[in-house]
């Protein structure tokens, strides 16, 4: 037994009983007109391709056709997964590309991080360098103001005893 693999349309039109109706109405006359035109070319048309697909048409048995429908399906599918893998191999290159990107970022901030703690470190050491200046400079100001302040007093002491020694002169100067 054969089965015939192609689609018959079998299709007519009577659009000639269409026309024949009556209308009122100009706008409604110029609707169906133009549908009747429509309708006429596509009788035409299936007309055309009723009569490619006979000259077309493969008989086959049922077992022929049954194998080639599989195939048919086995294609579709084939074609369905290959695309699937297509959309996972521009995934995984999206995500590799992200992952290089990612490492490359990292590396950049590990860079920026130690470039940063070098330079904290040299912050630190001009900080701690600044501090024993300054703690020399505060001893130095210390020892100096500790010397003033000794003659301060070693001039107080001049002073009272050129005090004393005067007033005994002037006293001496006034009684002799």
């Amino acid at each position: 037994m054969f089965r015939l693999v192609a689609v018959s349309f079998l299709y007519k039109c009577e659009g000639k009983e269409i026309m024949e109706q009556e209308i009122k109405g100009k706008g409604s006359e110029e609707r169906w007109s133009g549908a009747i035109a429509n309708l006429t070319e596509m009788a035409s048309n299936l007309d055309s391709l009723q009569k490619l697909l006979l000259k077309k048409a493969v008989f086959v048995d049922e077992d022929t056709f049954a194998k080639a429908s599989l195939t048919s399906e086995q294609a579709r599918t084939i074609k369905v997964l290959e695309q699937r893998v297509e959309t996972l191999e521009r995934e995984v290159d999206a995500a590799i590309t992200a992952a290089a990107r990612a490492r490359s970022e990292k590396r950049q901030a590990e860079a920026a991080q130690k470039a940063a703690e070098l330079r904290a470190q040299e912050v630190t050491k001009e900080l701690e360098n600044t501090t024993k200046v300054f703690e020399l400079h505060t001893e130095e100001l210390r020892a100096k103001q500790e010397e003033i302040s000794k003659r301060d007093t070693e001039i107080k002491l001049l002073e009272a005893i050129i005090q004393t020694l005067g007033g005994k002169d002037s006293s001496s100067t006034n009684v002799g």
